[in-house]
């Protein structure tokens, strides 16, 4: 008698409304880039859908079907293999399936509780050492170039989480290779071969800096707050022996540039906000002195709005692996699904007065949704940024000793229309605000 094998039903529900192909030709004969064509998909509802070439691709901006996907779900929506791969290789953010739920064990260790207060000397010592940077522009009223310094910062906080040493300058030249390739990432060849010749050059003096680092680390002493990032990853090896020196390369490389990109991008975004609106400084450093957790509490929120507007990831692609109901429509198997904290974030149903960056919504009760689909700028869910901690911390570690030492005022006529900053003395601190305003 022949084995009867169970039929899965197929899944019911309403089709997901789509953009009209006439308005997807529209879009791209005037040329306009991938975030005007989703706001348009956006319209139709919080999930709805686009054809790109004959695929369907749906986006989700509903809180709950946020919750859903990245949620609930992340074995029904799965995380597939993108150009990164090209940098990255099989590193923490490009693995998948078993390979990928290993390194993230061991690296998260490191980013929460005791994992943390390993790196706030130096944190600490980084911040310290741009606030001397910025004291020598003060003095000699320099025009910096905002961004430079921001990613300055943020890879030498890396570095040193890495490997145990401060950053030198002559590192921080060749690293440049590292900003190079994730810059021209978007536009390579999807044909993989193509892509890794066309950034030969780029991948290969990465290569050569992580190989000096890998080998100092083997050899010499651990810096002078103790063994790095590396040397866990190197401790790893005599265990497992996955963690070849090709993975720990690519580890490596993946801190690096998941460690100081979104960091130094929000900075430079939080300054360039700070340009249109002083007021914004003034009031974080009036709700409390010093060190107190008052002043801590408006610094974060500053950097929280700023994340609102500018999420580190503005888009979170998934591939739905098979059927699914998701919040009463129906998602057909192999669909693209773009989750986009962008336009999450700037849903006027959800925060009222979306393009204004107002830091008030995270420090006065009420002014942010209670659903947590509703803001993620490091993503949520298994997948989430496991850098998260370590990322707020350092950004709120530099802004504590750059806000009240330093205002950073446009060089060119209007703010936001260049990196070029001038650095000044900041002034005297404002008296401490006794009531929320």
């Amino acid at each position: 008698m022949a084995t009867q094998i169970p039929q899965t039903p197929p899944v019911t529900g309403v089709a997901v409304p789509e953009l009209p192909s006439a308005e997807v030709e529209r879009w791209r004969a005037a040329g306009r880039g991938m975030p005007e064509l989703l706001r348009r998909v956006g319209r139709l509802g919080p999930v709805a859908g686009v054809r790109l070439d004959g695929r369907p691709t749906v986006l989700v901006t509903g809180p709950e079907a946020v919750q859903h996907v990245l949620g609930r779900n992340p074995d029904r929506y799965v995380k597939r293999s993108h150009r990164g791969r090209i940098l990255l290789g099989d590193g923490v953010l490009s693995a998948s399936g078993e390979a990928w739920r290993a390194q993230r064990r061991l690296l998260q260790s490191q980013f929460t509780g005791a994992g943390m207060r390993r790196w706030e000397q130096r944190i600490a010592a980084a911040a310290r050492h741009t606030a001397a940077r910025w004291a020598e522009h003060a003095d000699a009223g320099r025009t910096v170039d905002l961004r430079e310094e921001m990613h300055r910062f943020a890879l030498d906080t890396i570095w040193r989480s890495l490997t145990g040493h401060p950053l030198e300058d002559r590192t921080v030249t060749e690293l440049t290779a590292l900003e190079a390739v994730v810059a021209v990432l978007p536009v390579l060849p999807s044909n993989a071969e193509d892509a890794r010749s066309a950034v030969a050059g780029e991948l290969a003096r990465i290569d050569a800096v992580v190989h000096v680092a890998i080998e100092a680390a083997r050899s010499a002493p651990p810096g002078p707050h103790g063994p790095g990032l590396l040397h866990v990853l190197l401790s790893a090896a005599q265990d497992r022996p996955e963690y070849t020196d090709r993975l720990i390369r690519d580890e490596f490389v993946t801190l690096m540039v998941a460690g100081h990109e979104t960091t130094a991008t929000t900075l430079t975004w939080l300054y360039l906000f700070l340009a249109e609106d002083p007021s914004a400084r003034v009031r974080a450093l009036a709700a409390g002195p010093a060190g107190s957790e008052e002043r801590r509490a408006a610094i974060r929120a500053l950097v929280s709005e700023t994340l609102r507007l500018y999420p580190s990831a503005w888009l979170l692609p998934r591939h739905a692996a098979a059927e699914d109901l998701l919040t009463g429509f129906r998602i057909e198997a192999g669909s693209e699904v773009l989750v986009c904290p962008y336009l999450v974030h700037r849903d006027p149903e959800l925060w009222p007065e979306p393009e204004v960056f107002d830091p008030r919504r995270f420090t006065v009760p009420g002014r942010r949704p209670a659903d947590p689909g509703a803001y993620l700028p490091f993503g949520i869910g298994a997948r989430a940024c496991l850098g998260l901690q370590f990322a707020l911390r350092e950004t709120v570690a530099l802004l504590e000793l750059l806000l009240p030492a330093f205002e950073a005022v446009p060089a060119g006529p209007a703010p936001g229309a260049s990196f070029g900053m001038v650095v000044r003395p900041g002034g005297p601190v404002p008296a401490v605000l006794t009531r929320t305003g």
